[in-house]
């Protein structure tokens, strides 16, 4: 049985939902678990039931502090050994993303995995295409960004679930090997052409002003943000790599659709 961490949200909802294609038994583990899902709450170690589990797909609990995620990770990583799983599968973060600001996380929690006794694979997934589009803002002018020129090799959500489906419907394959799954290059500017309008760079530090005034952000993504941002502008995350399409088997999705698509949706209605 594969079971897939973090079930109700985009990545893993897609991984199952490829699993179910591929004919895989799989389930869902999660907080809040609904008919065939299993609860799975990171934060309360005795939740982490993983008896019958013989792939883990560990998707990253990205959405807090380090300290708290690499604790998450380990508890997790913990219960398999314990509970005899045979393979885990962690959906990390792409070797180019070292000067990220949420890459510490993923690379302690590489470690936590290889040295678990585990088989594993590591899936270094590229920035989502879809998160490129949703953090282009629409002005009077059209497009503004702090990407500059830069480019990102961006992924679509969707590619990377299939990926992950992939490997953990035949572990063995995969097994001791990290792959790096980006896709191909696009700008700020690709996506406001692909639209029809003009891109406009503004200031890292007038992005960074921005970001800790909105205070619907928690203290720990406006750094996190801006390191996305300084890192496409600077050039460390714009190349492509094979291991994606070797995977698939197929054509990766356009990411630049995909990012068109996302920023046209956020484009505001006229009055």
């Amino acid at each position: 049985m594969i079971m897939v961490t973090g079930a109700n949200g985009q990545l893993a909802s897609l991984i199952l939902h490829e699993l179910g294609v591929r004919r895989a038994p799989a389930l869902g583990g999660t907080r809040s678990p609904s008919a065939g899902q299993r609860r799975l709450d990171f934060d309360d170690p005795g939740s982490l039931d993983l008896g019958g589990v013989s792939t883990l797909v560990l998707v990253s609990a990205g959405y807090a502090e380090d300290d708290r995620v690499v604790a998450r990770h380990g508890a997790v990583l913990d219960a398999a050994v314990r509970d005899g799983v045979g393979h885990v599968v962690y959906t990390s973060l792409t070797g180019a993303g070292d000067h990220l600001g949420f890459a510490a996380a993923h690379r302690a929690t590489e470690r936590l995995v290889t040295a678990s006794g585990l088989g594993w694979t590591i899936l270094r997934n590229g920035l989502y295409a879809e998160l490129f589009g949703a953090l282009l803002t629409w002005t009077g002018d059209g497009l503004e960004s702090a990407f500059g020129d830069g480019a990102l090799a961006a992924v679509a959500r969707a590619d990377l679930a299939a990926a992950a489906a992939v490997v953990a419907a035949d572990p063995a394959t995969h097994a001791e090997t990290t792959y790096d799954l980006v896709g191909e290059p696009i700008t700020a500017a690709d996506v406001a052409a692909r639209l029809g309008v003009e891109h406009a760079t503004t200031g890292l530090g007038e992005y960074r002003a921005r970001l800790l005034a909105d205070h619907t952000l928690l203290p720990f993504q406006p750094p996190m943000l801006a390191s996305i941002a300084t890192s496409v502008r600077h050039g460390f995350l714009g190349a492509g790599g094979p291991d994606l399409v070797r995977l698939l088997g197929r054509p990766a999705t356009d990411p630049l659709a995909v990012a068109a698509d996302v920023a046209a949706s956020m484009r505001p209605t006229a009055a």
